[in-house]
């Protein structure tokens, strides 16, 4: 039997795209590639930051990770996949490896710290 804890676990947990994606299509160069494959990415984050969020969570972050394989991955914010495309295109990679991985966020407020200008 399950405990509430154990079902909001089970409830937040998602799947990830992990996926490699060649760059070097005979039929298209590869710049062309590198577009497809933006938005491609975008379209994924777009429709995961669509689902429904559980109860006390405020947002779907994502944990991103990018590499020329799976195992040269290295983890980057996901405002950055663009600029880890283009990347990847200048140093001339065979291929492109990402996973994305959305979990829930929650937002931080900072304080406000109060100026005395005396």
């Amino acid at each position: 039997m399950l405990h509430i804890r154990d079902k909001t676990q089970e409830s937040l947990k998602t799947d990830a795209m992990k996926k490699t994606f060649p760059i070097n299509d005979p039929k298209n160069a590869p710049t062309r590639v590198i577009e497809a494959i933006k938005s491609e990415l975008r379209k994924y984050v777009k429709r995961e930051r669509k689902k429904n969020l559980p109860e006390g969570v405020d947002f779907w972050d994502f944990d991103c990770k990018v590499g020329e394989t799976a195992n040269h991955a290295l983890p980057l914010h996901v405002a950055e996949i663009n600029s880890a495309l283009d990347h990847a295109l200048a140093d001339e990679w065979t291929s492109v490896y990402f996973e994305i991985l959305a979990k829930p966020g929650v937002r931080t407020y900072k304080t406000k710290e109060s100026s005395s200008a005396q």
